[in-house]
């Protein structure tokens, strides 16, 4: 395979792992445009390369620098935008780590923290299922925000090092 098919693999596939993940697709796609690029690009370098309009580069150019992971280049003396990604894989897992506890476990964690303290009968069996769910699943949602809270902070070969221990 030649490197500008690998290119396209790459770039056809981690558009489709993002759409699984709910992230959209021409997002993830331009992510790994910009991930395999060397240096930044432009606006117009990438509708080129992916065959998308100005509109939407701009828009999921916009939220790469929401998520932390693009950041906006100017150059001396010009006028363009130039957009570049951090090839850090490690920095990468910690900034998405870090956008989607705060966009979908945080809200959750709320949520259940409300239900959490919800009164009722001890005895009634509706009460009593409710509140071992809610509990259950607050348990875990806490758990998993340790983890990822671990992550974020964590040195790349420290946190590997603990979690690869726990399956020993």
């Amino acid at each position: 395979m030649e490197l500008v098919e690998a290119r396209q693999k790459f770039i056809e596939a981690w558009g489709k792992l993002g759409s699984e993940w709910g992230i959209n697709r021409t997002m993830a796609q331009v992510h790994a445009l910009l991930l395999i690029t060397p240096g930044a690009l432009t606006t117009e370098e990438i509708m080129e390369a992916l065959s998308i309009s100005r509109g939407n580069v701009n828009m999921t150019v916009r939220d790469l620098i929401n998520w932390g992971l693009v950041e906006k280049q100017l150059r001396p003396g010009e006028r363009k935008e130039y957009f570049y990604a951090d090839k850090d894989t490690w920095n990468i897992a910690r900034q998405v780590a870090k956008e989607r506890r705060k966009r979908e476990l945080d809200p959750v964690l709320k949520v259940l923290d409300e239900l959490s303290k919800v009164r009722g009968d001890t005895k009634n069996a509706e009460y009593k299922t409710f509140n071992k769910s809610v509990t259950d699943i607050q348990k875990l949602a806490k758990n998993v925000d340790k983890t990822l809270e671990a992550m974020i902070w964590a040195d790349e070969s420290w946190f590997w090092g603990s979690i690869l221990k726990i399956f020993k």
